[in-house]
């Protein structure tokens, strides 16, 4: 009988490692930036082609390697961070496993140049899956070079796992967005198909956030800072105001290294209780700066989870922490140095007796039930003091007369200004039989023969519209109204990419817009069925945070999440006042539905109350 166990050649090894390690591009992306930031580097450049599937390229300034340590980096386990294991609980730096660049080399096609900043020349390596092809010395600037072309090329079958160039680029976003915050300090710059789409200078923290995010988070950013025994914590949170339906921009940085930690995040979320709206996610930013050997940060492959020995302490300290700072925005006074200083000049004028209230004459003799009255008779207790004497306009009644036409009147309707639809006096009378009433602005209540109908508005106008935008999305067909003054909007890198993702179905909706600049969109027009009631900026974003939300919570196709979105956005709200008109005509539309009776949510729109029921109710 033969032995069945033997070793694996160091080929498939590595690329049984390169499947925890590298995921998908966004995953080399942090790794090779990771490696920069360790070498010492205060300048790194990102270099994207076809959302890192043909070639991710990065370029630093750092240290530099010899010709040894640049053939040994690619072997596995070949870590200059550790040298005994002890060194694991006093880990400060970024990677320090060494498996990443052994596995990205087994998947992809790797050129490798590196030049230590005290040598003439330096090396270069090319490597395809884990073979190193060629090794030679250089001509090189001081610093590495490292370009990953055609990753997955050897594994077809993970390639095709790959999604779309848009998502890819967004998830290459969030890793570089990570990384960048953690160092500020650092000069960073990201260019994707020739495009440059970061420009990061060095700076503090708070400009490395406008940086990334927008010019408008200058005013979100609310600073928070605590120093105790155990921990210290710095960095910004998002005023309650600004607050997202999605969680995208939140993140915790634990000795400079990025985490996810829903323990954590629950923290900061108590801090925000009483002030945020539910089912809001407020930005932060936090750094939390610990002893290493009071945590483990080699829990998870792609490190990215901590354990902590005080958890409790920590949670605290962080809810403490947010609170208080929350507590000095809403409470401490601002000195404004630009007020108008118009009204106090106004006030200062005047000493306090010298204002003269205002006077008003009448006539003590006036009698209303006079039968003296004259058509253009003066109103004397109307008049102030000194005011010359004003008659009174004859026929001012007739502009309140109705005029009677025999043509067909035409009243334009609109449903909780969503929808204008022109019905004729048959049409209004029609709708006009139907009993219906308004109940707390809330619910619409219908009388039927066995008994009424109880309707949410919301839901039910959810359910219409809903229908309606997957019918436009099928057939192309969303009728647009166009812009008085088109409005430019400033989205973040990866809302950016995500607009450029869906921009033909939005554009199937009735939006018009096209790119304007870089990570800007044009706003010319907006679906007729949204009405004014609603900026086309706000209308944009909060499409793209519905669709982000939607995204994370169900596995619905784009334009199922699209249609989805929009509905909720543009649908009258718990609280609008509907006239009978426009209940009759929503009531109708409703039952038109493929399925009037499921929400979006799937719970029910309608809820049917017979008169046995209600007699029930009585005799109990």
């Amino acid at each position: 009988m033969f032995d069945i166990i033997q070793l694996l050649p160091d080929s498939v090894a590595n690329q049984i490692a390169a499947g925890e390690v590298v995921q998908r591009p966004a995953s080399a992306v942090k790794e090779l930036i990771e490696n920069a930031i360790d070498s010492g580097a205060d300048k790194i450049q990102l270099l994207i082609k076809d959302a890192g599937k043909s070639l991710i390229q990065v370029i630093d300034n750092g240290c530099g390697m010899s010709i040894t340590d640049a053939r040994m980096c690619f072997e596995r386990h070949a870590t200059s961070k550790i040298r005994k294991a002890e060194d694991l609980f006093a880990i400060r730096t970024m990677g320090f496993r060494g498996e990443a660049m052994a596995s990205i080399a087994a998947i992809a096609q790797v050129e490798l140049k590196s030049r230590r900043h005290e040598d003439e020349l330096g090396t270069c390596i090319r490597i395809e899956a884990s073979e190193v092809i060629s090794q030679e010395p250089v001509s090189a600037m001081p610093g590495t070079s490292i370009s990953v072309k055609n990753l997955f090329y050897n594994t077809p079958a993970r390639r095709n796992f790959l999604k779309g160039n848009s998502v890819e680029m967004r998830h290459i976003i969030d890793e570089f967005q990570r990384v960048a915050l953690a160092k500020p300090d650092i000069f960073f710059t990201f260019h994707h198909d020739g495009n440059e789409v970061f420009h990061l200078p060095k700076g503090s923290l708070k400009q490395r956030i406008i940086h990334l995010f927008g010019n408008a988070y200058n005013q979100k950013l609310v600073p928070v800072e605590e120093d105790t025994s155990i921990i210290q914590v710095k960095g910004y949170v998002g005023k309650p105001e600004f607050a997202k339906k999605t969680r995208g921009e939140q993140f915790f940085f634990v000795n400079n290294r990025f985490i996810k930690d829903a323990y954590l995040n629950h923290a900061v979320l108590s801090a925000f209780q009483e002030v945020l709206q539910p089912d809001s996610f407020p930005l932060y930013v936090l750094f939390i700066e610990i002893d290493p050997s009071k945590i483990d940060i080699n829990v998870h492959p792609t490190k990215t989870e901590i354990k902590y020995q005080d958890e409790k302490a920590i949670y605290a300290i962080i809810r403490s922490a947010v609170k208080r700072s929350l507590g000095r925005y809403n409470i401490s006074p601002t000195l404004d140095f630009n007020q108008e200083t118009g009204f106090s000049q106004m006030i200062t004028q005047k000493a306090p007796e010298d204002i003269v209230p205002p006077q008003i004459s009448f006539n003590p003799d006036f009698n209303p039930f006079s039968t003296d009255l004259k058509p253009n008779r003066e109103i004397p207790f109307l008049r102030s003091a000194g005011e010359s004497r004003r008659e009174v306009p004859q026929n001012w009644g007739s502009l309140y007369e109705i005029v009677q036409t025999d043509t067909p009147q035409q009243e334009q309707f609109s449903l909780g200004g969503n929808k204008e639809i022109e019905l004729g006096s048959q049409a209004v009378q029609k709708l006009g039989e139907r009993q219906i009433f308004q109940l707390h602005n809330r619910f619409i209540i219908s009388q039927i023969k066995s008994g009424f109908m109880l309707i949410d508005q919301q839901a039910a106008h959810e359910r219409i519209l809903y229908e309606r935008f997957l019918d436009q999305l099928e057939n192309r067909q969303g009728a647009s109204q166009q812009s008085l003054f088109p409005q430019t909007v400033s989205l973040s890198a990866a809302d950016f990419e995500l607009v450029r993702d869906l921009l033909p179905d939005i554009q199937a909706l009735g939006f018009q817009i096209r790119e304007f600049g870089r990570n800007t969109v044009v706003v010319e027009g907006i679906p007729a069925d949204l009405g004014n009631n609603i900026s086309e900026v706000e209308m944009l974003e909060h499409l793209i945070e519905g669709f982000k939300s939607n995204q994370l919570e169900l596995k619905v196709n784009k334009r199922d999440n699209l249609a989805r979105s929009l509905a909720r956005n543009a649908a009258v709200k718990t609280g609008t006042r509907l006239t009978a008109l426009e209940m009759n005509l929503m009531v109708d539309e409703l039952f038109a539905c493929q399925m009037p009776n499921a929400s979006l949510n799937g719970k029910p729109v309608i809820v049917t109350i017979t008169l046995e029921e209600l007699i029930q109710k009585f005799d109990k």
